[in-house]
């Protein structure tokens, strides 16, 4: 890109998304397309599997971190709204000239949250599941046979319900491109949102990289510290 293209760029764009979200981001679809296509592909790639669920629990533990000390954008406190103004977004959602918002927007807000507590609640139950034949959680043994199987049941209950969301995540950037003529996923590719498009806060964020390598090694250690806590499995499960 030529000097004035780039110097176009900073002016009339302002950085929104710290790289630590977009990483985020990109990583979390990573790890839930992963998860699918290794419980489709074959018990050869279980471990696989489990890895990329081990990879979705970590990136949670830093998303809820990092929507406390994170830039102000991705904070809870920044795209968690009130009832009223949810109600009043959603009046105007169909309109092409509703006035734009800078972060997630009310609905987008919603959204998030959903995402953090259904992948959250998709990884727990995934600790305690079993087939009963070749694959155990790492926790399962600590909760009885009845209990491992309802949790089992309910891990492919809300991987189907993660699915819907995702369809419906798309459906929804598709809306906002062609009817709202607003992009959403290239501003999560480059962290920038034209100015013209951005609603009454115009300043960009610095992307606290270091902060997110730290919060990043933070939520990586939970998870290690977790999984090494796990019971060793028992002769009876080899039977």
């Amino acid at each position: 890109m030529a000097g004035g293209d780039q110097q176009k760029l900073a002016t009339d764009s302002v950085r929104v998304w710290d790289l630590p979200t977009r990483l985020f981001h990109w990583l979390l679809v990573i790890s839930l397309a992963g998860s699918w296509w290794t419980s489709e592909a074959g018990i050869e790639w279980i471990d696989w599997h489990f890895r990329f669920g081990y990879l979705a629990a970590g990136l949670i533990i830093f998303r809820i971190i990092w929507g406390l000390v994170g830039t102000r954008h991705v904070r809870f406190s920044g795209f968690l709204y009130s009832p009223a103004k949810i109600f009043a977004y959603l009046r105007t959602l169909g309109r092409r000239d509703s006035k734009p918002v800078t972060g997630h927007n009310p609905l987008g807000g919603l959204v998030v949250l959903l995402i953090i507590i259904i992948v959250g609640a998709q990884v727990a139950t995934g600790l305690f599941a079993t087939d009963d034949i070749f694959t155990d959680g790492p926790f399962h043994t600590l909760v009885s046979d009845d209990l491992a199987g309802t949790l089992t049941s309910w891990h492919h209950r809300i991987f189907t319900a993660i699915q819907v969301i995702a369809a419906v995540h798309i459906a929804a950037v598709l809306f906002y491109w062609i009817w709202k003529r607003q992009q959403l996923i290239w501003p999560m590719i480059t962290g920038r949102k034209p100015r013209a498009l951005l609603g009454d806060d115009k300043i960009g964020i610095s992307s606290k990289i270091v902060l997110g390598i730290v919060v990043a090694l933070v939520a990586a250690g939970i998870v290690y510290g977790a999984l090494t806590m796990a019971p060793e499995p028992s002769i009876d499960d080899f039977y």
